[in-house]
């Protein structure tokens, strides 16, 4: 018998996810949608997903990833399992659900950018209908569910919770840890009524082993933010005592792995270079935003900031220092950057440090040149411009640089070969442990 106070649409909409007849659209194949679009594909939905980029719609209806670590069989088989890419926005009515994954960047005042979760709606809109759930992964400052998406479908005459579902669901991801996939990360889900969580939950279940649901789309917005600044400010801290245990000449690594020793109270964070990556340089900027408009000031949030912020500055300020000890400027020497993802082990540049650690030898005069397996060629980029290829590590090519600046630190790099060869190196990874006459720690 139907439960009279649940809307039709709601049941109708949490049989067909339950039964996995629905049909799933991810509006945004990047590093977070297709991750998800292909679990949901091999779980037995089908999946349609929906990109600007024609030429990642057509690479990946051929069975080809364009995604380092995401590898090409994987996409044949989600192929198979009824996954097509579009860049056609008319087709989202085909969809009973709708999952938003795109960029939330900042502008050039570092104010929240929602220009691509704007035009995304916008775009879907005129294909919005009754029965869907919509659910937003963008991060984002809290409201902007409610207060941004909420009135866009109320204005096709859609009564939210009654006849189209709307909930807030960060994402999760994390490139390149093999300890994690897509299924094995906990979700967390808000919705914007009961109604809207129960859709929510239902539509995240099938996919992902654990769904936390949250009283509202706000906590799930604040939920992302917190996570993210937990990790900038704790990464904010850990930079500064490196920076004070450099004065003090003791090295922070071997310290922060003493105290790691500690089985309680301790969780160990590392320094490096400067903050990379879409989520953790940017994310704090979007609660501060949204703070003020509340007359709060994020004191403590904006000084982790500025110390990660300056850690490309303090890393140059100590390659020069490298130098003078060996009677070189930093003007006409040459200089290797070793890794310019943002991490290791993947080929993300986005907010990378070692692409400002590049754009500061360059403006001081030094011939710059970088290694990177996962990054062969300098990709084009809106704020850098580097007309570069990777060059291989060879001896006689190490030997050729008056340093080398260890910016990331990939697996993949060769640190016994870097060790003997090179005639300098500055190190921001600690991965040069011991002491040695040719290493100097940033």
């Amino acid at each position: 018998m139907r439960d009279e106070n649940k809307s039709i649409h709601l049941e109708q909409l949490t049989a067909k996810l339950r039964k996995r007849t629905a049909v799933i659209g991810i509006i945004g194949l990047g590093y977070v949608g297709l991750p998800l679009a292909l679990r949901y594909a091999t779980v037995g939905f089908k999946v349609l997903g929906i990109d600007i980029d024609p030429a990642k719609v057509a690479r990946l209806n051929q069975g080809m990833s364009y995604i380092e670590h995401i590898p090409s069989p994987a996409i044949a088989q989600a192929r198979a399992c009824r996954f097509e890419a579009t860049g056609d926005f008319a087709r989202a009515s085909e969809a009973d659900a709708l999952i938003i994954c795109v960029p939330t960047p900042l502008n050039a005042y570092r104010e929240p950018d929602l220009s691509f979760v704007l035009g995304t709606a916008e775009a879907l809109l005129p294909y919005v209908r009754t029965g869907q759930v919509v659910s937003l992964e963008s991060t984002t400052y809290p409201g902007t569910t409610e207060e941004e998406l909420k009135p866009r479908l109320a204005s096709r005459g859609l009564t939210v919770g009654h006849d189209i579902f709307l909930v807030f669901s960060p994402e999760r991801e994390d490139p390149g840890n093999p300890h994690f996939e897509t299924r094995t990360i906990p979700k967390v889900c808000g919705g914007s009524s009961a109604a809207c969580l129960e859709a929510g939950v239902a539509l995240y279940s099938q996919a992902i082993d654990t769904v936390v649901p949250v009283s509202s789309t706000r906590a799930a917005e604040l939920t992302k933010l917190l996570e993210n600044i937990h990790r900038a400010v704790n990464i904010g801290l850990v930079n500064e005592m490196k920076i004070i245990a450099d004065r003090m000449e003791i090295d922070i690594h071997e310290v922060i792995n003493a105290a790691a020793t500690k089985p309680f109270g301790f969780t160990p964070y590392f320094p490096g270079p400067g903050l990379g990556g879409h989520c953790i340089p940017i994310d704090p900027f979007y609660l501060t935003w949204k703070a003020r408009q509340y007359g709060l000031h994020t004191r403590f949030i904006e000084l982790a900031g500025e110390i990660n912020s300056d850690m490309p500055h303090w890393v140059i300020g100590k390659l020069t220092d490298a130098l003078n000890q060996q009677r070189r400027a930093v003007s006409g020497s040459r200089v290797l950057v070793l890794g310019i993802a943002y991490k290791k082990d993947v080929a993300d540049m986005r907010e990378s440090p070692s692409v400002e650690l590049m754009e500061l030898l360059r403006a001081k005069g030094a011939l710059v040149d970088y290694a990177d397996p996962h990054v062969p060629v300098f990709p084009p980029m809106r704020e850098h411009r580097f007309d570069l290829t990777s060059v291989p590590l060879t001896p006689d090519t190490i030997a050729s640089y008056d340093v080398v600046l260890l910016a990331t630190s990939h697996s993949a790099f060769d640190y016994d070969l870097i060790r003997q060869h090179a005639r300098l190196i500055v190190d921001t990874r600690g991965v040069f442990l011991e002491p040695l006459p040719n290493v100097v720690k940033a």
